[in-house]
């Protein structure tokens, strides 16, 4: 289904939910793209290839799904970090949580968020906004390029000399 081949960031902390996330993504052809991580701090290790991810090689990822309610980190935290981040603001970020509460979607988009999904109870349905996610985040959405992809050279605007 899609036309690029690189990794989609799946931060989930319930297994259950990221089990039924990664099978969803493989019924339209994504199998073998997804990486999938816990927690909050674990996305940015990957992110920010440190710890267990230090000698991950690879691009970044072009998708990140993000649960919001997660231990150690919540997805808010990585959301805020992410977009706060002049290396990593340009991925696109789909919040897919469980939760309809008027103020977490408020305040995924007061954090950069891309988009804000809440996951569909019936599994027929989960499959189709996943089906819509890949189409549009994979395949119609573009991207900005990478400055160092466009010759950009440091400006040296800012510098004290």
């Amino acid at each position: 289904m899609t036309k690029i081949a690189d990794t989609i960031l799946l931060v989930e902390d319930n297994p259950d939910d990221a089990e039924l996330t990664k099978l969803a993504l493989a019924r339209h052809g994504l199998e073998g793209q997804v990486t999938h991580v816990s927690d909050g701090m674990q996305a940015l290790d990957y992110l920010y290839r440190r710890d267990a991810f230090a000698n991950r090689t690879g691009a970044d990822p072009v998708l990140i799904l993000l649960d919001l309610k997660m231990p150690l980190l919540d997805g808010i935290g990585v959301l805020k970090e992410v977009k706060g981040s002049d290396a990593l603001r340009k991925i696109p970020v789909v919040v897919l949580t469980s939760s309809t509460e008027p103020s977490d979607l408020q305040r995924a988009y007061e954090a950069g968020t891309n988009a804000y999904i809440a996951k569909p109870t019936e599994f027929s349905q989960f499959l189709g906004a996943m089906k819509h996610v890949c189409e549009f985040w994979l395949n119609i959405n573009q991207t900005a390029p990478n400055k160092t992809s466009l010759g950009a050279k440091p400006s040296g605007f800012g510098e004290l000399n």
